[in-house]
């Protein structure tokens, strides 16, 4: 699955488009890499986000093309 998607999906950011911005903004990076939003998601990648003040590091627990609003965080377990 992309980067963005799986972004979105597991509601880390809330939309598609601008999780492909942070992506081309260089905001977005994949066991410690820079990623484009064309980046395929495996399970067990670390997924960093500098949006905010604090960068959110996430470990990759499961990629699934659709799930519910409430199974959105079984996606992935937060690390910092």
């Amino acid at each position: 699955m992309r980067l963005d998607k799986y972004l979105k999906v597991s509601r880390l950011i809330k939309r598609r488009t601008v999780a492909n911005e942070a992506c081309d903004t260089g905001r977005i990076f994949v066991n410690g890499k820079q990623a484009r939003a064309s980046y395929d998601v495996k399970v067990g990648d670390i997924i960093e986000i500098r949006l905010g003040q604090t960068p959110l590091s996430a470990k990759v627990l499961s990629v699934q093309e659709t799930v519910k609003k409430e199974a959105a965080s079984e996606l992935y377990e937060i690390i910092s």
